[in-house]
């Protein structure tokens, strides 16, 4: 089991999609596309925070405990990287002191709950670390309406938060071994030589850990 991580517009479901037919395997992928609350979020992130950080724990704990129960897949985002979102949104003053309390405490719940599944952990976890004016590049690029600085320009000091939590996020994170991917050196999805790349150095890491 591969997860991916990354800020927004690192190239997370891209490299998932082409990991899966890589590898001949399942995907799971974040509920974005269809997420009836992402929108409301980015439009009122002082009501909608918290309801947007429980339908996302919902559905990431959905998949992974499919995934848990498989032998081979990847996920494009996976249920470790939640606390870091709601957390920087209590910082904003955009989630209560409670809110945060109970999320960590149902979260704590759910995890535990994981400890249960024929699966532990993941067996690797795929950072894709982006520059700030890449992951800019790539936001704009994909062309979802509400993520758009064009549309609301305030939106550049969140993803700068956003994007500078990361680094200390994957240092920290310990569940399961771990490898960082330069999204600056290799455009993956541009550039079948540098998805090739990628390839190897995945591939290599799993062959240390006997998976491949």
């Amino acid at each position: 089991m591969i997860v991916l991580a990354g800020t927004i517009g690192a190239g997370k479901s891209s490299l998932a999609k082409a990991l899966g037919e890589h590898l001949g395997t399942e995907v799971f992928y974040e509920a974005v596309d269809n997420n009836p609350v992402l929108d409301l979020y980015y439009k009122d992130p002082k009501h909608y925070a918290f309801l947007l950080q429980i339908y996302f724990l919902n559905k990431r704990f959905e998949s992974i405990k499919k995934a848990y129960k498989a032998d081979n897949n990847v996920l494009d985002r996976s249920i470790f990287e939640d606390e870091l979102f709601l957390t920087l949104n209590y910082k904003n003053g955009n989630v209560t002191a409670t809110e945060l309390a109970i999320y960590k405490e149902l979260l704590a719940n759910m995890l535990e709950e994981l400890d249960e599944m024929p699966k532990k952990a993941p067996d690797l976890l795929v950072y894709i670390d982006v520059s700030f004016e890449t992951m800019l590049k790539r936001i704009a690029h994909r062309g979802r309406e509400f993520e758009q600085i064009s549309t609301d320009p305030s939106l550049r000091d969140y993803y700068k938060q956003v994007h500078d939590e990361y680094p200390a996020w994957f240092d920290a994170y310990d569940k399961s071994a771990k490898v960082r991917i330069d999204g600056d050196l290799y455009d993956f999805v541009n550039y079948p030589g540098d998805l090739t790349a990628v390839f190897g150095s995945i591939d290599t890491e799993l062959k240390k850990l006997g998976k491949l």
